[in-house]
């Protein structure tokens, strides 16, 4: 997908180049025009194109200084420079500032669709010059995940600066760099929305930005407020959902708690929640509840004070028949007959 700005003082001409954009064919993500150099770098400010084709003689800031002022951006951004006859030895002074191509007035729909063909070839040369490995943006954004999903700060800080480290290592371009963490930022919103428990929002603006610095800031930042997202979403709770669920059910055993409830009270939908739960620990939620509560049982009709009908209320039962019942199946035997196993009459 490429941005392309079109500078030009000459509404006819703007329009004319728009429409050749347009009708080429290519994946384009915007399209923007100015009428000025002044108002195009302010739009190159705002959202860095990939392509910028601009006029040479233009009022308040002409296409030369435009050039200059780009290629001192550092930005990557192909330059293609729309001249008159009368101008051309003009234009030429622009090579110097990294210009790739040049149109000659009145453009011709042949003569535009070759220049934009090299500049779709070169882009795709330079992007694989600092090729990064889609595997190791999908191993990131794994990393990135686990750690934003259970709000562990000291690792999410480790992985982000190793990722730092190695990214370093590609030699990447500001523009380059950009890319590539966006790229890797949508990977992880995507990874966390798939766990169809909340819709988080991206968040990440890269389109203005000329310096590495400042693209980390950025990118940390965004993946920081992931976190305060979670957090807040979870009411502040940094523990594992599985792990706080079953502390839940443990202080809870004597009361009908559902998984509905659970699922609340960590912050998760009850689907996910279920699924995840069964996942960890292999039992359903009610499997486990009532495994724990024939384990509390248990332990309570070892303790001679405790009366059998005491314990079912105890463990949640306020139906006597049901808790012997489950006890039996869940044991072998009555609870009585549990007792008397243990020497107690």
């Amino acid at each position: 997908m490429y941005r392309i700005l079109i500078a030009d003082d000459e509404p006819m001409i703007r329009k004319g180049l728009q429409k050749l954009v347009e009708q080429s064919g290519l994946p384009i993500t915007s399209i923007r025009t100015a009428e000025n150099g002044t108002d195009a770098l302010q739009r190159i400010r705002e959202e860095r194109p990939d392509f910028l084709f601009t006029d040479i003689r233009m009022p308040k800031l002409d296409g030369l200084e435009l050039c200059r002022h780009v290629a001192e951006m550092d930005a990557d951004i192909q330059i293609v420079v729309v001249s008159g006859y009368n101008d051309f030895e003009y234009a030429q002074k622009s090579v110097s500032y990294g210009v790739k191509e040049y149109l000659l007035k009145p453009v011709t729909i042949k003569g535009f669709q070759e220049v934009l063909e090299k500049l779709v070839r070169f882009s795709a040369k330079q992007r694989s010059e600092t090729f990064v490995p889609v595997t190791r943006l999908e191993v990131w954004a794994a990393k990135l995940d686990e750690a934003v999903w259970l709000l562990l700060e000291q690792e999410l800080q480790a992985i982000l600066a190793a990722m730092r480290s190695e990214l370093d290592g590609f030699g990447l371009k500001p523009s380059r760099l950009c890319d590539v963490l966006d790229e890797l930022h949508v990977l992880l919103v995507s990874r966390i929305n798939k766990r169809d428990v909340f819709t988080l929002r991206a968040g990440l603006q890269l389109a203005d930005v000329s310096e590495k610095e400042e693209a980390w800031r950025r990118f940390d930042g965004s993946v920081r407020s992931l976190c305060e997202e979670l957090r807040h979403k979870r009411r502040g709770r940094r523990k594992d959902p599985v792990e706080e669920a079953k502390q839940y059910i443990e202080d809870h055993l004597a009361e009908e708690v559902s998984l509905e409830e659970v699922a609340e009270h960590i912050g998760l939908n009850a689907s996910y929640f279920s699924q995840l739960f069964k996942q960890s620990t292999q039992e359903t939620f009610v499997q486990y509840r009532t495994r724990r509560r024939m384990e509390k049982a248990k332990k309570l009709l070892q303790q001679p004070h405790y009366r059998i009908t005491d314990i079912s209320g105890e463990v949640g039962y306020a139906d006597h028949p049901h808790f012997t019942k489950t006890f039996k199946k869940y044991a072998g035997c009555l609870p009585s007959e549990y007792r008397q196993k243990m020497g107690i009459e």
